[in-house]
C-alpha cells in the first residue's frame, strides 16, 4: 500500500470526520476549500473516484450524484503504514522497541493492555 497523497488524506479525513454519514463531492468540496483552498470539484471529484477503486470509499447513487463513505477507518490505514515500516526494517524487533520508547504513558498503557488481550500466536489472515 503506498501512503495517501495530501488530497487524498485530507479527502480521507473529512470522510472519516464525518462520523459515519455519506457525503456528496461537493459536500467533500465544501469541507476542503473551507480550509481556505480553491479546489475545482472535478479535482475532488477525480481523487475520491482514485480512493474509491482503490478500496478506501465506496459510493451509493442518490438521485442524480452519488454520496460517498468509508470502508475503512483512520486506525486501518495508520495500521498499514506501521506493518509497512516495520516489513522494511532489517531489525523489526528493535524498531518495535524504539516505537515503544517514543510513546506517552497513557499510549504505552494502551499498547500494554492492547498486548494482553491479543492471543500469543495470531491466527495469519487471509
Amino acid at each position: 500500500m503506498r501512503p495517501f497523497g495530501e488530497l487524498e488524506a485530507d479527502i480521507m479525513r473529512v470522510l472519516w470526520a464525518a462520523g459515519g454519514k455519506s457525503l456528496t463531492i461537493h459536500e467533500v468540496a465544501d469541507a476542503l476549500n473551507g480550509d481556505g483552498r480553491d479546489l475545482a470539484y472535478t479535482t475532488v471529484m477525480t481523487v475520491t473516484e482514485r480512493l474509491r477503486t482503490k478500496g478506501w470509499l465506496e459510493r451509493v447513487k442518490q438521485g442524480r450524484s452519488f454520496r460517498y463513505s468509508v470502508l475503512r477507518s483512520a486506525d486501518d490505514y495508520s495500521a498499514e503504514l506501521m506493518e509497512q515500516a516495520l516489513e522494511s526494517s532489517v531489525d523489526r524487533a528493535g524498531a518495535l522497541l524504539r516505537f515503544a520508547g517514543r510513546l506517552d504513558a497513557a499510549e504505552a498503557e494502551a499498547l500494554r493492555r492492547a498486548l494482553a488481550e491479543t492471543p500469543a500466536d495470531p491466527a495469519p489472515e487471509d
